[in-house]
């Protein structure tokens, strides 16, 4: 089973993403981000973003607009798989006490880490031919919604799932061991050898080796990042 991440600019053609899922002759879990979608709205509403260490500071009046955006986001991209002849349903952390979240340290408002896991809604989705399609709004133990990463959710649930891989989808190729030069993708990588990158990674990548480092070390066999679901850096335990 692959769980894939899917997110940011790699949204941008979401009808050849649900051609591309068909394609794998396999059910997949989908975790998606809307960090773009989520900006626009933002924008639209006069709300000035603000981000610590990549994280967006969420506060409550900020969060009732996220949680629409991601579970508007998630139906779209369902749609796009039902299109394509597959069978898909959205839904978030809310449902079915998927995902339980903990606030984050430092505190930053209304952004979680995940604490607890339950898949059973995954798994019998799954069970019956459908895709779930999980956006990452996550309430805490007292039902307050929390917004929670979606390269972290994806690698929790990757981990919860015991995946055999967790897919990265990016709009780049793969990992650069010395970005920009582009001779220096990086074909496959040990979780030691992404750990010794990291402090020298462009920012927007290091999230998601992060979320490589946490499924593999938990157990994921591999993590795939790139622009292509079925190539790029592989990363191994």
């Amino acid at each position: 089973m692959r769980v894939i991440k899917y997110g940011g600019h790699a949204m941008a053609d979401p009808s050849a993403f649900a051609a591309a899922v068909g394609k794998l002759g396999e059910l997949p879990v989908i975790v998606h981000g809307g960090g773009p979608q989520i900006s626009a709205m933002l924008d639209r509403f006069g709300i000035v973003s603000e981000f610590r260490d990549g994280q967006r500071v969420t506060t409550p009046e900020m969060m009732a607009l996220v949680r629409m955006v991601l579970l508007a986001t998630g139906k779209d991209v369902a749609t796009q798989l039902n299109l394509h002849g597959l069978k898909a349903v959205s839904l978030s952390g809310e449902d079915g006490g998927l995902f339980t979240a903990v606030r984050m340290t430092p505190d930053i408002g209304l952004v979680g880490d995940i604490e607890v896991i339950d898949p059973s809604v995954v798994l019998s989705l799954l069970r019956e031919g459908y895709i779930p399609v999980v956006a990452t709004v996550s309430p805490d133990k007292d039902g307050i919604a929390h917004n929670v990463n979606a390269d972290t959710g994806a690698a929790a649930l990757a981990v919860a799932l015991q995946a055999e891989q967790l897919v990265m989808l990016t709009d780049v190729p793969g990992l650069y061991s010395d970005w920009p030069d582009r001779s220096s993708l990086v074909a496959e990588i040990s979780a030691a050898g992404v750990e010794e990158l990291l402090p020298s990674l462009e920012k927007g990548m290091v999230p998601k080796m992060q979320a490589c480092l946490r499924a593999v070390r938990g157990g994921v066999t591999s993590a795939l990042v790139g622009s292509s679901l079925t190539t790029g850096t592989v990363v191994t335990s």
